[in-house]
């Protein structure tokens, strides 16, 4: 069974702070189940969208982790690319979560990034 998207927001944003970024929720989703998407800005006008993963990357031993794919084909893409995409997503599906972090480094902190 998989976390609520509220309980691993909240989490994340926990485990980002601790290790000396910054994360903010952004939009707030459907919180049973509303699909996470992870910006990171690198604060040079630069960023990073993490997107859910298809269900074929996902580990059958491990079903209930969340994975992500990286969503832009540039990496790291503008700003203005990364929010684009963002607002493409949120007109196909108004139930998603977005949370931001900003970090100079570009780190993500997820566990599962599928290439």
């Amino acid at each position: 069974m998989r976390l609520k998207s509220g309980i691993w927001v909240a989490a994340y944003i926990r485990r980002v702070q601790i290790e000396g970024a910054q994360a903010m929720l952004r939009r707030r989703g459907a919180e049973e189940a509303g699909a996470v998407f992870i910006k990171i800005s690198r604060l040079d006008g630069t960023a990073e969208v993490f997107a859910p993963a298809p269900q074929t990357a996902f580990d059958e031993a491990r079903p209930s982790d969340r994975a992500f794919i990286r969503a832009l084909k540039t990496q790291p893409a503008t700003e203005a690319d990364a929010e684009a995409y963002l607002a493409r997503q949120i007109k196909f599906d108004p139930d998603i979560w977005i949370v931001e972090v900003e970090d100079r480094a570009g780190r993500s902190f997820l566990d599962t990034v599928v290439t």
